[in-house]
Parts: structure tokens; C-alpha cells; sequence
């Protein structure tokens, strides 16, 4: 089967193919879908190197605001944050609470569980950008994806956004993508070199400390790149 016509065909839409099924009711392409809600913090952690693959045990509680559990009653608890390598297990393991599900996941179309579901639906909102801009996990992955950026993407800027771009995307940045991500990137490191408590503030974010021998005003700046990558349509979506 693997070696017919027509599992080895492309999927790549051609502008004959659009031209004849614009809509792809013949399925002559493959259909975009954002991932799932445990994918897509999956697939941060995966990118910026902190996934724990540990298979199977009890499930995890990752980050959460402080008071997330005050309402609860009978008998009254508290959010108790798992520590260490638990805590970037995959979404799959997050430990789900039916009356107060994880607000991001929620974010991201998760459903309640309370009945089975055969097909999520998938909505597009403003939360979920400020989820994967501000959520202390997506801030911590963005951290440790800057981290490896600086000591694995080359000699220069340009270098270090192309490795960061196509680590997250599967595919080469664009010329005008480039010049995006290094204005992103000019802008911070004044930002961060005018307001050095803000990097040290940024960096604080999370477990996982910043490497000792870069300066936090340029890791910060780093890290602002990469939760821009990270944001990005084609990072959270299957091609």
C-alpha cells in the first residue's frame, strides 16, 4: 500500500487543485486542523526542549493562579503545584477537576469530559492567543526555547530566528518573516536593556532557572521572539 500512487501523492495544494475543488469537497488536499488542546502544550514543551515523556502514572497539576480552587467546598483545597520534571509532562496527564477545568485547555475547545465526545470543535478566540502569550507554562517554554536558541541557532540574530522559526514550523522562515522576528527582537533588547527588573521579572516566570552565562536582558529579548513563534498559526496547527 505504501509504495501505490496513492499514498506516495502530495498533498500540497496546487493552483490546479484549487482551481477545480477551492473548497476540497474531492479531498485532493489535506485539510488544516489546529491541534488539540493537550497537543498544542505539548508541543511547546516539545520544541523547547522541557517535555517529559514518562509513560503512564497519576496524572499532574501544572501551573495555576493562586486562589484557582477557593470556591470549592466539601472539604475545602487548594491547588497544590507539582514540582520538578512533573510538570512538563504531556496535557494528557493534567489532572482535570470537571467543576474547575484547566483554563487553558478550556481555551482551546477541551471538553468537560462529563460525556463522550467524537469531534471537538475548534473555535478561534482572542483567549487563545493570550493563553500561548501569557500562561506561565507557554512563558516557561518560551524561556527554555530562547535558551536553546542562543546556544544552538548560530553565530548571529538572523541564524538563531531561522533555527527558532523552523524548529517550531517545520519549514524555512520567509524573508519578511525574518525581518518581523529580528524587529521583534531590536525592540525588546532596548526595552529589556532600558528596564532591567522587567527581564529579571520575566525570567522569574516558572521552575526552570535561566542559564547563568547569558544576560538576562538578552535571554528576555529571546524570549519575547519565541513566544511570538510560539503564537504562531502554523506552531499550533497540523499542516
Amino acid at each position: 500500500m505504501v509504495t501505490s500512487a496513492t499514498y506516495r501523492q502530495s498533498s500540497v495544494e496546487t493552483p490546479a487543485v484549487r482551481e477545480r475543488d477551492p473548497m476540497n469537497k474531492l479531498f485532493a488536499r489535506q485539510t488544516r486542523q489546529r491541534l488539540d488542546a493537550e497537543f498544542i502544550r505539548d508541543t511547546a514543551l516539545s520544541v523547547s526542549g522541557l517535555l517529559n515523556s514518562q509513560i503512564g502514572g497519576p496524572s499532574v497539576k501544572p501551573y495555576q493562579p493562586a486562589g484557582y480552587w477557593a470556591a470549592l467546598n466539601f472539604p475545602v483545597r487548594e491547588w497544590q503545584k507539582d514540582a520538578g520534571g512533573q510538570v512538563y509532562r504531556r496535557g494528557m496527564y493534567t489532572h482535570w477537576q470537571r467543576t474547575f477545568p484547566h483554563p487553558a485547555m478550556v481555551a482551546f475547545d477541551a471538553p468537560s469530559r462529563e460525556e463522550c465526545t467524537c469531534d471537538r470543535p475548534k473555535s478561534n478566540i482572542p483567549q487563545q492567543a493570550l493563553v500561548l502569550l501569557n500562561d506561565p507554562e507557554f512563558v516557561e517554554a518560551a524561556k527554555a526555547f530562547a535558551a536553546k536558541a542562543l546556544k544552538d541557532g548560530g553565530a548571529t540574530d538572523d541564524a538563531k530566528v531561522a533555527w527558532a522559526f523552523e524548529r517550531a514550523t517545520g519549514r524555512a522562515a520567509k524573508p519578511e518573516e525574518t525581518q518581523v522576528l529580528l524587529s521583534v527582537l531590536n525592540k525588546h533588547r532596548k526595552q529589556f536593556a532600558d528596564k532591567p527588573d522587567d527581564a529579571k521579572k520575566l525570567l522569574a516566570i516558572g521552575d526552570m532557572p535561566p542559564p547563568k552565562d547569558t544576560k538576562p536582558e538578552e535571554l528576555s529579548a529571546w524570549v519575547s521572539v519565541c513566544r511570538v513563534i510560539l503564537n504562531l498559526h502554523e506552531t499550533i496547527t497540523r499542516q
